[in-house]
């Protein structure tokens, strides 16, 4: 063996340890490799900075934000309220409903971000059908790996086999080329999870919900504290003493026990373009005449202090919790630290409001809610503050770690108000992608970055640093970094040396021996490192070992891509069973005893429909 081949070898099989371990992250294990193929001479750095102008790379990477519209939008979790309604109270049902619905959705888009999605839902649903959800749980997530393998954007494999064939001079697979393979592994997987796979599931209903699952939203949020009773709207008609005042000098909380939550504001541009836009209700705030202003009060007093100052109040009923959560407004649940300053001082004492720029619309002290004169009561550990403000200021307020605890994600809640509405756009950009992509009208690359960036464009993300926030900077770096090690084994002769190995091992018993060697060497491989950088190591050997043997490459690619997504039997096999590990409670145990046995059945129906679909 040459000395750069077995150097190679080494650094591979290095790599692959540490990919194995997990104690270090994959992205930097592949780049550590990368560097060291780099400083022992085996690649250029043009070759190794190659991977990263990959097309893969970039077409991965406008994918997780394509992704991201759709979910921001609530264009997922809407699909997925909508089927899931029609389980009703029948555990096959939503079983069956459930695995058919994560595989379609994850046809199109990243698998992780359909089960971080659809699993509050389905937690939800399990809970109030007096289920444990670890019934559901690793069901949607084999089921998302499962429906990957239908289309040609659904996993990183299915993109890099592809690639390899075009690098090799053959034609690219179609987006709808693994749909037939795809739909042969997806049905054995629904039949094998809801009969033998059901019954090595857990099932007892002492498994706890995680707190994270229990997140509220922003209108939930709201609709919990019950302040409906205390929203007003009025509009400041032109003899209103108010007019031209800041509100610090009007004092409203201590003469009528009101506050002013935020104001809309009309404003023109030019002659043709209006519009209207919300402001925040700081002690600088001046008020003008037609402001329509948010208060929080009692009847009574809002009605006195309408009086007093000329407004109108509008004739609607009360005003719905939901209109404090725009794009530009929202609300967030805030805890008191156990040394937090504010403990035995008052909102009014605090400034509140001037030094945070938020509202505080109710306090929740021990399940009772204190919605009136908030701004007199003493705080205490323990109290939740239900705070109101623009989105930017909530984040800041986050920050204000020693003092309180914002609960949940203020920055992914602004993403998700900013991109209501949103949903049917989203959708229809996602359709014109697939239709491009379909009939091959741009190159797949192209009609990626053009959906990509018409999210941001609609609204359906709310800026370029939302769409960046969606891309997986890991699964990006950890595939640009790894594609280079193929051109290290292809310089050094390893690809040769591994075809030859299999060849003499299982070639003397025809091609369909190989596939399947390739095959579950594939899918060994996958339950340890992840897919993308088991598909990089094996498709390259794969479809020198077929043209060696005077096979189709095909077969041996699709083998490679759909054995390098079945990772079931460990929770780090992928990012979605590592996600329903923590929230269905499981053992590592629990994905080898339904993971293991589903694998084999597979593996046994991928030698049978592989080569039908595509001859050897």
């Amino acid at each position: 063996m040459e000395p750069q081949l077995l150097l190679t070898f080494i650094i591979l099989l290095i790599t692959t340890v540490f990919f194995m371990i997990g104690k270090i992250r994959a992205d930097l294990v592949a780049v550590c490799s990368l560097l060291t193929l780099v400083l022992t001479g085996i690649i250029t750095t043009g070759e190794a900075l190659a991977g990263f102008s990959n097309s893969i790379v970039i077409m991965i990477a406008g994918l997780f934000v394509v992704g991201g519209g759709i979910f921001r939008t609530g264009l997922a979790r809407m699909a997925g309220n909508y089927l899931l309604r029609f389980a009703g109270n029948s555990e096959k049902k939503l079983l069956l409903f459930l695995m058919l619905l994560v595989a379609l959705l994850s046809a199109f888009m990243s698998n992780t971000g359909t089960v971080a999605v659809l699993m509050p839902v389905v937690i939800s649903l399990a809970l109030g059908m007096k289920k444990s959800p670890a019934l559901f749980l690793i069901p949607l997530a084999f089921a998302s790996s499962l429906g990957g393998v239908l289309t040609l954007i659904g996993t990183p494999p299915n993109l890099i086999v592809s690639q390899i064939l075009v690098d090799n001079g053959y034609a690219r697979l179609s987006f709808f080329d693994f749909t037939g393979v795809g739909l042969v592994a997806l049905v054995t997987g629904i039949i094998f999870l809801m009969t033998a796979g059901k019954k090595l599931l857990p099932s007892g209903n002492s498994r706890a919900v995680p707190s994270s699952q229990k997140e509220t939203s922003s209108s939930e949020l709201v609709n919990h504290f019950q302040i409906s009773e205390q929203l007003h709207r009025v509009k400041v008609q032109p003899l209103s003493p108010m007019i031209n005042k800041p509100l610090s000098d009007l004092q409203l909380p201590r003469k009528y026990h009101v506050s002013i939550i935020h104001i809309e504001r009309g404003y023109r541009e030019n002659p043709i373009f209006t519009g209207v836009q919300q402001l925040p209700a700081t002690s600088a705030t001046v008020i003008k005449e037609n402001d329509v202003l948010y208060i929080q009060g009692n009847c009574d007093d809002v009605a006195s202090f309408q009086k007093d100052y000329l407004l109108r109040v509008y004739k609607e009923e009360l005003v719905k919790p939901t209109k404090l959560v725009s794009k530009n407004f929202g609300v967030a649940e805030v805890l008191l630290t156990p040394q937090s300053s504010f403990i035995n001082r008052t909102i009014a004492d605090l400034n509140f409001r001037e030094k945070y720029h938020v509202n505080i619309l109710g306090i929740n002290r021990k399940g009772k809610y204190q919605l009136e004169n908030c701004s007199e009561q003493p705080l205490k550990f323990g109290d939740a503050l239900l705070v109101q403000g623009r989105w930017l200021d909530l984040e800041l307020l986050s920050k204000e770690t020693e003092d309180v605890v914002v609960l949940g994600q203020t920055k992914e809640q602004a993403s998700m108000a900013a991109a209501n509405g949103k949903a049917p756009v989203a959708g229809a950009i996602m359709l014109g992608m697939l239709i491009m992509m379909t009939l091959e009208i741009v190159p797949a690359v192209t009609a990626v970055l053009i959906a990509a960036v018409l999210m941001v464009l609609t609204g359906c993300l709310r800026n370029m640093e939302d769409a960046y926030g969606n891309i997986n900077w890991e699964s990006v770096v950890l595939i640009g970094a790894m594609l280079p090690m193929a051109t290290a084994l292809e310089k050094t002769g390893g690809i040769l040396y591994l075809s030859d190995y299999m060849i003499g091992t299982l070639g003397m018993y025809g091609p369909l021996a190989l596939l399947g060697g390739f095959y579950f060497a594939t899918m060994l491989f996958s339950q340890f490192i992840s897919n993308t950088a088991t598909a990089v190591l094996f498709a390259p050997i794969a479809i020198t070992t077929a043209i060696n043997v005077g096979a189709s490459p095909y077969p041996f690619l699709i083998a490679v891509s759909v054995a390098a997504s079945m990772a079931f039997a460990t929770p780090v096999a992928s990012p979605t069973n590592a996600l329903v590990m923590t929230a269905g409670s499981y053992k590592f145990s629990d994905f080898v005893k339904v993971g293991v046995p589903l694998q084999l059945v597979i593996w046994i129906m991928m030698m049978l429909s592989i080569p039908y679909f595509f001859p050897l």
